[in-house]
This record gives C-alpha cells, structure tokens and sequence, in this order.
C-alpha cells in the first residue's frame, strides 16, 4: 500500500520533490480539515473523547519523531551531533514560540506575556496554540521528502490520521466559544493551511541545503517531542479522571505509527 501511494505521489508530482511535499502537505490540510468539519455533525464532545484523541496524536507524534526524524537523520550524518544540536534548536524554537506568542490551551489555560492576555480574544488564542502545535508537524513532512520519499508519505498518513480527532477537538471548543460553527470550522481549515506551507517550506530549504538536513529532521523531532512532553501529555492527565482510556489512546495512536513505519521495510 505505501509502495503504492510513494509510486503514485511520485508519477502524480511528475517526480518533483517540491510537487510531491505540496501533495502531501494537502493531504495532511484535507485531514484537519475533515476533522473540523465533523463539529458540524457532533454537537457536544464528552471530556474523556477530548482527552483520548489528544493522547492518540501524543502517540504518534512520540513515536514519529525517532522512526521518522532523529534516527533517519543520525543515519544520513552518520554521526549524532547535528541531529542532537538540531533537536536542542527544535526545543528552544518552540519554548520562545510558548514564552512570547499569547495562546490559550484547552485545560492549562493561558501561556505567554501577561499584557497581551486581555487584548486578544480567546478565540485567537487557542488557535495559536494550535498552530504551535501544528508547525512541526509540516515540518516533519517536509524534511523526511527530502530524505526519503516513502518516509514522507509514512509520516504525512500518520500525521493525517491523528489530524482528524485534532481538528474537531479544535473546532468544537471554539464553536461553544463563538456559539457559531462555520467560522470556528473556518479558522480549524487554516491551521491545516499552516501546516500545508510548513511542508513546502521544510521541502525547499532542506532540498536546497542538503548538508543541514540532519539538523533539520533533528530540529523537527525535538519540537514534536517538545511540544508532546511538555503540552500534550500535562494537558490530558491534569484532569486526573479517565486515565485508561487516555492512556490506552496513547498506545494505539503509538502502534498506529509503529505499524506504518514498520511497512517501510
């Protein structure tokens, strides 16, 4: 099936790279996209569905930064140490995003400079975090094209998969927010558009400056493993209720990964 789908992005790309990382760039955009479309239909989601597509994402995301990102890219350096510089970069760029952007999470609540709290609605501060949270994503898709292109579309299936709950968990806390559903579902589609440009972006700079794709497959594992230790796995246990079916969430979107990356061989 992946050989098929890395045939058929290849022919459909005309075996451009910059093609080939738009297509799956879209793809991970048609994802969220689904995702939020789905608060049209689902008009109230129970707590512990929130948390347990939150720690199915953790578990991809966890398992594809090693098989998708640093081991990948310490097997081009043939060394460690631009991978592990990368991943240090990765953690900092995404803390400055976390201390100096103003966002707001679900259940941690507000994060950034204090001053800026009152003066965006909170709307916008929960997309933030989301686009926080969905730029390394892109990103991932974008440096594992450029190494390998069926690493690429493993890693853009399972990024989609889990974009799916994503996005209606996005989008219906911000439907109860807005009391509308069209603009929340609107401003879910964008940040599958962010994450879409990211995939491009990442693709042409690691196409063009080959040497630094190791720190750069390092910089976008270390921000998803950043952004999943640090944000993803304290907001889904800080309710302390449901911890079987989050962690059992877990462990499926951790298999789920572990299962697209093994056909790789």
């Amino acid at each position: 099936m992946i050989d098929f789908l890395g045939e058929f992005l290849f022919r459909l790309s005309g075996g451009h790279l910059l093609l080939a990382a738009f297509y799956a760039g879209v793809f991970v955009m048609l994802m969220t996209s689904l995702g939020s479309l789905l608060a049209l239909f689902v008009h109230r989601m129970p707590a512990w569905g929130v948390d347990v597509s939150i720690s199915f994402a953790a578990g991809v995301m966890i398992v594809a930064s090693f098989t998708s990102l640093i081991l990948p890219g310490i097997e081009a350096a043939h060394s460690f140490a631009p991978v592990g510089i990368g991943i240090l970069l990765g953690i900092i760029l995404i803390h400055g995003m976390d201390r100096f952007i103003p966002h707001e999470h679900l259940v941690k609540g507000y994060e950034g400079p204090r001053e800026l709290k009152e003066k965006l609605r909170m709307i916008w501060l929960i997309i933030f975090a989301v686009m926080i949270h969905n730029l390394p994503e892109g990103l991932a898709v974008g440096t594992t094209m450029v190494f390998d292109l069926k690493l690429g579309i493993i890693t853009a299936i399972a990024i989609g998969i889990q974009d799916i709950p994503e996005g209606t968990v996005v989008s219906l806390p911000l439907a109860a927010i807005q009391k509308k559903r069209l603009k929340p579902i609107a401003l879910g589609v964008l940040s599958g558009v962010a994450e879409m440009i990211m995939a491009v972006v990442g693709a042409l700079f690691f196409k063009n400056l080959g040497w630094l794709l190791p720190y750069g497959m390092g910089l976008a594992g270390g921000a998803m493993l950043y952004v999943t230790v640090k944000e993803m796995i304290p907001e889904i246990y800080s309710r302390e209720k449901n911890e079987m079916p989050i962690t059992i969430g877990f462990f499926l979107g951790f298999y789920v990964m572990l299962y697209l990356d093994s056909m790789l061989g």
